[in-house]
């Protein structure tokens, strides 16, 4: 079913974002692009049912997964019991996981390539590792639809390609709706299909990725100079974008090709 949102808005005192419409289909990734405080984390927890709309509506087909920002755990849980937490609307409120749920566990480990971190504590993993047995836990719930808050923040440039190359996989390998919001638009350029920039309450773009991202909407958006970098990897051709502080003129036209 993918996502639909129509002419949504939510506030607390003010508005976080109105009048909003967008549509994901199925095997489709979406990225939210924005200033801190515009509303991304918001019209997450909008979608997923935890913040209700104050104006318009949502659709997705029930249950999404969902991926929280930077997760943080006291507990010092095995990885599979992380991942059977994904379990609980199946389970019940006081039922025990069955050997079914640790099937599924089991195989959505197999599935990001991490059954080998089955009975090691989530505090001894790394934060790529961590976010991986995030990803687990949710599709462990059985989504068809994941929502993803920030997945590749404070993470390296290795373990960035890990979470990119595991979305990508969600959707054109198993047809699953990807939903995540980023401060990086180069993670934007090279996964998702289509962006949203959220400028703030009533400002908003929605549309293909390679239509939306450009220098002057993601200048209008930070408030800071944007340059496009083109290059060639592999024999494909591939764009990013870079900000331009702190770079004099002549380097600036240098990032952009031109010598």
């Amino acid at each position: 079913m993918g996502i639909s949102i129509y002419k949504a808005g939510f506030r607390y005192t003010e508005w976080a974002f109105r009048d909003l419409t967008l549509r994901v289909e199925p095997g489709e990734i979406a990225a939210i692009l924005g200033p801190n405080g515009r509303g991304k984390t918001t019209l997450l927890k909008a979608v997923l049912g935890l913040l209700p709309l104050e104006e318009g509506s949502v659709e997705h087909g029930g249950n999404p997964g969902y991926v929280p920002q930077s997760a943080q755990t006291v507990f010092a849980y095995k990885v599979i019991d992380m991942v059977l937490m994904g379990r609980a609307r199946h389970v019940g409120a006081f039922g025990s996981p069955r050997r079914e749920d640790y099937e599924i566990a089991r195989h959505c480990l197999d599935r990001l390539g991490i059954r080998r971190f089955e009975n090691r504590l989530v505090t001894r993993l790394s934060g790529g590792e961590r976010q991986l047995v995030l990803i687990a836990r949710a599709l462990a719930s059985g989504c068809r639809t994941i929502l993803l808050d920030e997945p590749a923040s404070a993470l390296d440039f290795r373990n960035q390609q890990v979470i990119l190359d595991t979305l990508r996989s969600l959707a054109r390998e198993h047809g699953m709706t990807v939903l995540f919001s980023t401060h990086y638009p180069q993670h934007a350029t090279c996964l998702a299909d289509k962006v949203l920039l959220m400028q703030g309450a009533g400002s908003h773009q929605f549309g293909d990725t390679a239509q939306i991202l450009t220098e002057e909407n993601l200048r209008q958006l930070y408030g800071i100079e944007m340059r496009s970098v083109e290059f060639t990897h592999n024999g494909s051709a591939l764009r990013t974008f870079v900000p331009a502080f702190g770079f004099p003129d002549r380097d600036v036209e240098i990032s952009r090709g031109v010598v």
